[in-house]
């Protein structure tokens, strides 16, 4: 899912086997045990803190600035000193921190870093910390931050994306489709997408080939179980997953997708605004873009909700607040931690850049309800997000299992078969097994 605005705010880096390994070695030991002992509150909110943020200076300097300000003149007893670091290398610099005992109170983190730290017992769970605080977010968003097999929730949910169809209804109409039925299933979604590239002529595309972000959550919307039932094991090798790896290749032989776009996806919103592109990203923040860049081709966009199939939910991407587990401070972090997450303090941040609140309060406030009149947009996009985002489940795209190693794994087939040179077979038996010694490696080195 490509994010837009977003992605300059939001972590980027992908977490390499060494990586892994290196953090598995070095934060051994003592670290390892998540029920080893939480930090407990004094009842008195008290003391420096440190908070971390990830590339949003200058930027966003004045909003958060003034959240600290405030929560500083609540809490006189607080100092918070705040860092922001630059997205490249940052899951590199989280590991020498925590190597070296120095991470920050309060840290930014996303699915991958978050799990990078707790996995290894790092962070504080917060629903022992602050018991109470479950119920001020939105479930999809809450359950981010739960580890499998293990007890607990190890950090504050912050700004969250939720995934939205977008497509320029101009050339949807021109390919026989009717713009106020969007594809509600992927195969839908397969089949709007052949009949577009039968009348495109070469002048358009259906969609970016992408399968970097499809994977796994086409194949969860599809019914594909892509763990076994421990989730010990992928299971992804089906007759379903053999039926999208197929019509990949077919769509793709056919001219669907630009056939540089198997490999990257830089130039979306290129494509996009040029109308040269059917389907554009699934994220809010696109349509801003699209605004900005390319207002002939926002008035040619529609939006829709997302495509569920058989899942029944949507894909959310998240950040969050994560709390050093040794914080000499716990009621300062705790609090502030969730000064930062609170309703309003989202709000505010939302209405600066598309992003939506995981606060459940925040996400009520009357600007994510507004539809207007039902035809910009960035408006509706934003109405139909927030609808979404209240019944969010667990994260349709990225269980916590698919790292990104077994991610490009996993790609690096799909793609040899989508450009023919291997059988969908062949090269789902390979990615499943590549993915099961990449998960046993992994588990291997967290007992470490």
């Amino acid at each position: 899912m490509s994010r837009g605005r977003l992605s300059r705010i939001s972590i980027a880096t992908a977490m390499a086997a060494t990586l892994l390994s290196t953090a598995a070695c070095g934060m051994g030991g003592g670290g390892n045990d998540n029920d080893a002992k939480q930090p407990e509150k004094s009842g008195k909110v008290s003391g420096e803190i440190s908070f971390r943020t990830l590339q949003l200076k200058p930027t966003f300097t004045t909003y958060v600035q003034g959240v600290i300000d405030a929560f500083e003149k609540k809490y006189p007893d607080v100092k918070v000193k705040w860092e922001d670091v630059p997205g490249d290398g940052y899951n590199e610099k989280l590991v020498a921190d925590a190597q070296a005992g120095a991470l920050p109170d309060v840290v930014n983190l996303n699915t991958d870093s978050f799990q990078l730290l707790a996995d290894r017992g790092m962070l504080a769970d917060v629903a022992k910390l602050d018991p109470a605080v479950q119920k001020d977010f939105v479930p999809g968003a809450w359950d981010q931050y739960k580890l499998p097999a293990k007890q607990g929730v190890f950090a504050y949910p912050w700004y969250v994306t939720p995934e939205i169809l977008t497509y320029n209804k101009d050339l949807f109409a021109k390919s026989g489709l009717d713009v106020n039925k969007p594809p509600t299933t992927v195969e839908q979604f397969f089949d709007y997408s052949e009949k577009i590239t039968e009348k495109s002529g070469g002048k358009y595309s259906a969609f970016m080939a992408d399968p970097k972000s499809r994977l796994p959550g086409d194949w969860q919307k599809m019914g594909i179980p892509v763990l076994n039932a421990k989730k010990d094991a992928f299971s992804f090798h089906t007759p379903k997953a053999v039926e999208w790896v197929e019509r990949m290749k077919k769509l793709y032989a056919m001219g669907a997708m630009p056939k540089e776009s198997l490999t990257k996806s830089d130039d979306t919103s290129q494509l996009y605004g040029a109308d040269k592109l059917v389907f554009g990203p699934g994220s809010p923040g696109f349509i801003r873009d699209v605004k900005a860049n390319a207002p002939k081709v926002y008035a040619k966009t529609q939006v829709a909700k997302a495509v569920t199939g058989v899942l029944g939910h949507i894909g959310i991407y998240t950040q969050s607040l994560g709390v050093r587990k040794d914080t000499k401070s716990p009621d300062a972090a705790a609090e502030f931690a969730k000064w930062v997450t609170n309703g309003p303090n989202q709000v505010a941040f939302s209405k600066e850049v598309a992003i939506y609140p995981s606060n459940a309060k925040g996400l009520a406030d009357p600007y994510f309800s507004d539809k207007g009149d039902g035809k910009d947009p960035e408006t509706l996009a934003r109405a139909l997000g927030a609808e979404e985002l209240k019944e969010a489940q667990l994260d349709a795209n990225t269980p916590v299992e698919w790292t990104s190693q077994i991610g490009d794994a996993v790609v690096r087939e799909m793609q040899k078969a989508i450009k023919g040179e291997v059988d969908a077979k062949t090269a789902l038996t390979k990615a499943q097994d590549e993915a099961n010694k990449i998960l046993a490696q992994q588990a291997k080195l967290k007992k470490k």
